[in-house]
């Protein structure tokens, strides 16, 4: 199939996606309610609200969120060279666990408890690039730093929930599997104009991400300084993924499994790979967000227990019929 036919699909599912959550919700409403609704913005009424002020921001924030994991995933598969690679790889969901939790103890939120988690986020980057730097960035160092401080930050918390009360530990718990329930216009405002243009900045290094695919001595060969692109490139992506857990918690396998069905589509030239993985990345987050409203409803599930059942199956089908060497 042309690349240009899948990017066709790829803009027609996100579309299909957006209707769903627009049409679908906690709340049932009438299609014809509905439609009049968009048709008129600017009216007022409890319907309007629930469309303009609660279902359309999530869509947003949804959008955002999952375009901003799944080009993380690329981006980090092509750094360190690992298929199973991911934005939550170097311990980043482990800082934003342990702001969050400290903020919900402390009975803060909004948004300074996003900003504690983005805190908690960067506290852990800052860390595991510190620790890489001093080995070059090396691809071990690098996993093994974000794996050493996943354990530290989650034991931490683990010590938190064991002498908090049980309100503060069942809100802690549910912030940690994931919602975009009611987002905030400052979260909207951090995806618009922090994640929105890293995620372009990402797309602009899609040669140099092509490169280090190769290896590190082949990318210097090709004159790239491997270990300055990786830095930059880590920074960058794990900003986007700190900004990501802030606003909605840890969703989990959507920069695992995204990137994969892409690569397997497009090819792994990253400047077709990247759009592609944000384009899939926001309509799955949108639709599994969709689905966590109506399943239960009116009770709401929170959004990464989908993406996890979801990318859980996926990828037990991907293992049994991939052969040895795409595994590795």
């Amino acid at each position: 199939m042309k690349r240009s036919t899948i990017f066709f699909w790829l803009i027609f599912f996100d579309l299909l996606c957006v209707a769903a959550g627009i049409f679908t919700g906690g709340t049932a409403l009438a299609p014809n309610t509905i439609i009049d609704a968009l048709m008129h913005p600017w009216d007022k009424g409890a319907i309007h609200t629930l469309i303009w002020g609660l279902r359309i921001p999530r869509i947003i924030m949804a959008a955002f969120v999952g375009s901003g994991l799944a080009i993380c995933g690329a981006t980090f598969q092509a750094i360190l060279k690992n298929p199973l690679a991911e934005p939550y790889t170097l311990g980043v969901s482990g800082g934003g666990a342990l702001g969050a939790t400290i903020s919900i103890i402390a009975g803060i939120s909004g948004f300074p408890m996003v900003m504690f988690c983005f805190a908690g986020c960067t506290l852990s980057i800052g860390i595991v690039l510190g620790a890489a730097s001093l080995k070059n960035f090396t691809n071990s160092m690098l996993i093994m730093t974000g794996v050493i401080m996943s354990f530290l930050f989650s034991s931490i918390v683990m010590f938190i929930f064991a002498v908090a009360s049980s309100r503060d530990v069942h809100a802690s718990i549910l912030w940690l599997m994931g919602s975009l329930s009611a987002p905030e216009a400052s979260s909207i405002r951090i995806m618009l104009f922090l994640v929105g243009p890293l995620m372009m900045v990402l797309w602009g290094c899609a040669r140099d991400m092509n490169m280090l695919s190769l290896g590190d001595e082949k990318a210097f060969h090709l004159g790239l300084d491997a270990v300055k692109a990786k830095a930059s490139l880590l920074i960058v992506a794990s900003l986007i993924t700190g900004a990501c857990v802030a606003v909605s918690g840890i969703i989990g396998f959507i920069g695992l499994m995204i990137p994969h069905i892409m690569r397997k589509a497009l090819g792994a030239d990253h400047l077709f790979l990247l759009p592609s993985s944000m384009l899939a990345g926001a309509g799955f987050l949108i639709l599994s967000d969709s689905i966590s409203q109506v399943i239960i409803r009116p009770l709401e599930l929170p959004v990464g227990v989908i993406t996890g059942m979801i990318g859980g199956i996926f990828f037990i089908i991907y293992l049994l019929k991939a052969e040895p060497a795409e595994v590795m």
